[in-house]
């Protein structure tokens, strides 16, 4: 056994961290002697190099307990590392995203505040729709997760450019939206529902640009609403006329997706 002197000596974790370990419940002590003091064994140690090495793997307090909660042998270990490894390339993704971002505004000929897009509004009839949709609370990214899924449903069914009708009068993070496919006619298939969408009057404009810009349009709607006395009501629809394929992304700029925001009757 080693008291906690010995014991942070041969594993390079300082007294202070030990008692920490003990505190959080990620290494306890296999025993402690009558004067309360601290007593580690070999299990202990084997434990330790553990705890190290997910320390300098930039592992989280929290995710090292969910780790050694779970951990029986090296093989679960690597099953650890590989989520961890896959958490920091997504997290690499999202940074090179945010350094062409940060490019796109250093650069004078792109900046987007100079950039001023002008929307022509029309208040107009929309006829019954008949569409597969798949309705999920989520990220307003998460389209892809169930795109594949209506299309495969509707089959040669399909019948105009896929669209999202939004239940919610507010942007949250967790979204309520239904994923929708027009077709020709009603199809079945479990997972998906098949239903008509029924006529309605809105205010309607067309955006021409990237996804991360559509706020702007939203807010040349409502400006416009309010300066005609316009009342909305929901789902309102984002049209996706021309945007990125099943595979690639194709150039944001040159996306084109209709906003339609139904107006009380």
């Amino acid at each position: 056994m080693y008291k906690i002197g010995e014991f942070s000596k041969i594993t390079k974790l300082t007294v202070k961290a030990l008692r920490y370990y003990d505190e959080e419940n990620i290494l306890k002590p296999s025993s402690r002697a009558e004067n309360e003091y601290r007593l580690y064994d070999e299990k202990d140690f084997e434990k330790a190099q553990v705890i190290i090495l997910l320390r300098n793997l930039d592992f989280s307090i929290a995710e090292i307990k969910d780790v050694l909660g779970a951990y029986r042998s090296k093989e679960d270990l690597q099953y650890f590392l590989s989520e961890k490894k896959a958490t920091i390339a997504g997290k690499i993704r999202q940074e090179k995203d945010l350094i062409k971002t940060i490019d796109s505004y250093l650069t004078p000929s792109t900046n987007k505040e100079e950039k001023c897009m002008s929307y022509i509004m029309e208040v107009k009839e929309f006829e019954p729709v008949k569409v597969v949709s798949i309705r999920y609370k989520g990220g307003y990214s998460d389209v892809g997760k169930y795109i594949g899924k209506l299309y495969k449903a509707a089959k040669n069914q399909a019948d105009g450019a896929p669209f999202n009708c939004y239940y919610d009068d507010e942007y949250k993070e967790t979204a309520d939206i239904e994923l929708c496919v027009p077709v020709k006619k009603m199809v079945t298939d479990k997972e998906v529902t098949c239903r008509q969408l029924p006529k309605i009057k809105a205010l309607t404009t067309i955006h021409e640009g990237s996804y991360e810009t559509l706020n702007l349009a939203y807010k040349a709607l409502t400006d416009y609403g309010k300066e005609h006395n316009l009342e909305f009501t929901l789902p309102s629809r984002e049209i996706y006329l021309k945007g990125p394929g099943m595979v690639m992304k194709g150039n944001p700029e040159h996306y084109v997706t209709q906003i339609i925001m139904p107006l009380q009757s």
